[in-house]
Formats: structure tokens, C-alpha cells, sequence
């Protein structure tokens, strides 16, 4: 029989370390290096080359300052110190969305609950408050008035 010394096992155990401590991001579109001989119709689909027209030339080149976090599984059964920490960001349930600028406090927040939330980085004009993140989520009338009896009557 064999045995492992410490030694043996500790490159190992950094590696994985290191590996649970990255904080990566959802939906980062990789960026075309200028230096390419290809054509660009060949490399990348037309549609992900033109900006949308709710997006200007201004708006694609911001930096991202803030931390898009929705969370995605539920904490029920964890510890308080969790808990706590989903709290503290101001999230109440699932699929709730919160904006955080980028900060140290924020991404440590973060790397504590990257398991159960979506972390992406937006740019300032793409952070949303509560009242409207709740518009967008609002049907639309089911009817549109276009006169009442009071105003044919008064003739107005």
C-alpha cells in the first residue's frame, strides 16, 4: 500500500483553490482582434456585428461599472452566514435581479454566493431601478378608450 505525504498533494489543492475563487460572468461576447486577415462575415454572424437600434455607438463602447446579480437557486437549506450575505444584497427571491456598482465589498458578496446567483457586468445606462424593472414586467391593457358618454354628451 501507498501513501500520499502532504507534500505530494498540496499543488493540487492550490489549483483547486484557485479554481473556485474566480468569479466569472455570464454572456461575455469575446472581442475580435483588429489584426485578423478574415473577413468579418466570415468569422462572426452579421446580426452580432451591427448594434441593436436600442443601442447607439456611444452606448456599446461604455465600461461596464455595475454587477447585474439575479439569483438563480434558492438558499433554503444553507447556513445563516449565506443567508445573511443574499440579504444583504437586497434580494428577497428567486429571479430577483439587483444592481451593485463595482466595488471590493460587492464582489465579495459576490464570490460568497457564486454558486447560486448570475453575475453579469453592465454599463450605467443599462441599470435599472425597481420601478422599472416592474414596468417591463407589466402586461400591456387588455383595451384602449377612445371617448365616454360623459364627453359625447357634453360635446366636448
Amino acid at each position: 500500500m501507498t501513501y500520499r505525504t502532504r507534500a505530494s498533494l498540496r499543488p493540487l489543492a492550490a489549483a483547486r483553490y484557485n479554481v473556485s475563487r474566480m468569479l466569472t460572468t455570464a454572456s461575455q461576447t469575446p472581442i475580435a482582434s483588429s489584426s485578423s486577415t478574415s473577413s468579418p462575415s466570415s468569422s462572426q454572424p452579421q446580426s452580432e456585428l451591427t448594434p441593436s437600434p436600442a443601442e447607439t455607438p456611444a452606448d456599446a463602447n461604455a465600461p461596464n461599472t455595475h454587477f447585474k446579480i439575479t439569483l438563480r437557486r434558492s438558499a433554503i437549506s444553507l447556513g445563516d452566514k449565506i443567508k445573511g450575505t443574499i440579504k444583504a444584497l437586497g434580494i428577497h427571491r428567486r429571479f430577483q435581479t439587483v444592481y451593485f456598482p463595482h466595488s471590493p465589498e460587492a464582489a465579495g458578496k459576490i464570490l460568497r454566493i457564486k454558486e447560486l446567483v448570475e453575475v453579469e457586468n453592465v454599463p450605467t445606462h443599462l441599470v435599472k431601478t425597481k420601478q422599472q424593472q416592474r414596468q417591463e414586467r407589466k402586461a400591456p391593457r387588455g383595451y384602449k378608450v377612445v371617448g365616454s358618454k360623459r364627453d359625447s354628451f357634453m360635446k366636448v
